[in-house]
């Protein structure tokens, strides 16, 4: 497998939106790592899990135990997505270009790089809270009987 610096040079930018955009998808891990890499191949399973959970919940209403129990892994695949996408466009431009441009210096970031970063900490930190609210409620619901 070839090293990181023997590979084409990677943009900061590309990476950020890529992972902002189809980071749940495992893009940005394609983008960076190439379709070898078994990391970005577990991407898309839980998110489609998570996403046929939020398609049955839709269907067949908020009360379906199984749509209800998949929807957090959608959640979670998203939330995890949007921190990568912040780390990326965070990250020091110079081990950024150790990393992944082999030491070649890279445009600086502009502002779609910071734009992008804001987006996915607004999107990421909504996502995070709304996971984990309705995981809670859910949790509460099935403890708490009813009268």
């Amino acid at each position: 497998m070839m090293s990181a610096a023997a590979r084409a040079p990677r943009s900061q930018a590309i990476a950020t939106w890529l992972a902002l955009v189809g980071g749940s998808l495992g893009l940005h891990r394609f983008y960076l790592y190439g379709a070898r890499d078994p990391w970005a191949w577990l991407h898309p399973l839980p998110t489609l899990v998570g996403a046929y959970g939020f398609w049955r919940m839709n269907q067949l209403g908020i009360d379906d135990a199984r749509g209800s129990t998949l929807v957090p892994l959608l959640g979670a695949m998203l939330a995890a997505t949007m921190l990568q996408a912040i780390v990326y466009g965070l990250m020091n431009e110079e081990r950024w270009a150790r990393r992944w441009r082999g030491g070649m210096a890279d445009a600086p970031r502009g502002w779609p790089t910071f734009v992008a970063v804001g987006v996915a900490l607004a999107v990421g930190v909504s996502i995070a809270v709304a996971t984990i609210a309705f995981t809670a409620q859910r949790y509460f619901e099935s403890v708490v009987e009813v009268r």
